[in-house]
């Protein structure tokens, strides 16, 4: 089975006392990280600043890696492929979100407080990263 690799990050910035997280909503009603292919000739850090640009034009800074996390999806050409996905935490400053035109699948961005994020839909397999961002996070502002 073929494997994707892709990179993206948790977006954090903050802005009056208040940390905000940026998200991107899927078509499948799932609130999600922004990530995107891994080029060749590129790392995944530099695949992670670039994808966030190209997709809610904000300009980030790597901070850490939270992990990685691999599924199986269904390519209507190439059948079944392995993504493979490496998040990173990444600050950005507080500026407007704008979602790439034509980005396919995706239908909204925008920024969270950190405190609302939990009661967003998002996917189980995600839940890991997210929390270990958030965790990071909630140890940075005290």
């Amino acid at each position: 089975m073929p494997v994707d690799r892709k990179a993206g990050a948790v977006v954090y910035a903050e802005h009056e006392g208040d940390v905000y997280v940026a998200l991107v909503h899927d078509v499948f009603g799932h609130w999600t990280l922004s990530k995107g292919s891994v080029e060749e000739g590129e790392t995944d850090e530099e695949a992670t600043i670039r994808e966030i640009k190209e997709e809610m034009d904000l300009d980030i800074k790597i901070a850490e890696k939270l992990g990685e996390n691999e599924y199986v999806a269904s390519h209507p050409e190439k059948g079944k492929i392995r993504k493979h996905v490496s998040y990173y935490l990444a600050e950005s400053p507080f500026t407007e979100v704008k979602l790439e035109e034509g980005k396919g699948g995706l239908d909204d961005a925008r920024w969270f407080k950190l405190a609302d994020i939990l009661e967003l839909n998002f996917y189980h397999d995600m839940l890991p990263i997210i929390t270990k961002a958030i965790n990071i996070l909630l140890s940075l502002k005290k």
